[in-house]
């Protein structure tokens, strides 16, 4: 027992720190062991040019104030526009959306001209297919190793009455 301010606490063992190499292509595998959904990511860039990403690191963080975050690769292609973007829209892709999530995974291609889609008031391109749709103001980014985990305050959100596309192990999946 040690005394902390005058009161008996107990003693915290020292638990020895181990390095383990953790490999990137097994870490994956272990991630992909986590069922998530699929969702596009949209924004627009500096020159008013509609950017989007297929994206699956996509999460709610809080009811009050209404936050969610999201993560993008550094590497990404549209890395520079999201990165200073103060607006950006998610997009929960249905399970019919299969070959949008491929389109919007790839780099170099064009996205939106055949899209159904428009801008908000805040020039991000929003989609007019989708199972949930929520707009966000940018509050705040966060380092985080390769990628930046960016938080967002949910302004509007909207739903369609569809079942939502889902991925797991590296490959699309459908809730039974």
């Amino acid at each position: 027992m040690s005394i902390e301010a005058g009161l008996l606490a107990p003693a915290i063992p020292h638990i020895a720190e181990h390095q383990h190499t953790v490999e990137p292509l097994q870490l994956r595998q272990v991630f992909g062991q986590f069922a998530t959904g699929v969702t596009i990511v949209t924004t627009g860039s500096e020159t008013g040019e509609a950017v989007g990403m297929t994206v699956s690191s996509f999460n709610t963080v809080s009811l009050e104030p209404p936050l969610i975050l999201w993560c993008i690769d550094k590497k990404t292609g549209c890395f520079e526009a999201f990165n200073h973007c103060e607006h950006f829209a998610i997009h929960v892709l249905s399970q019919e959306q299969e070959a949008l999530s491929s389109l919007f995974a790839r780099r170099g291609v064009e996205k939106f001209s055949s899209l159904d889609h428009h801008f908000s008031e805040h020039g991000v391109p929003l989609l007019h297919e989708y199972c949930a749709r929520l707009q966000c103001t940018l509050t705040a980014r966060h380092e985080g190793g390769d990628h930046l985990i960016m938080v967002g305050r949910v302004d509007t959100m909207h739903t369609q009455d569809r079942s939502p596309l889902i991925f797991h192990r590296g490959h699309y999946a459908r809730i039974a």
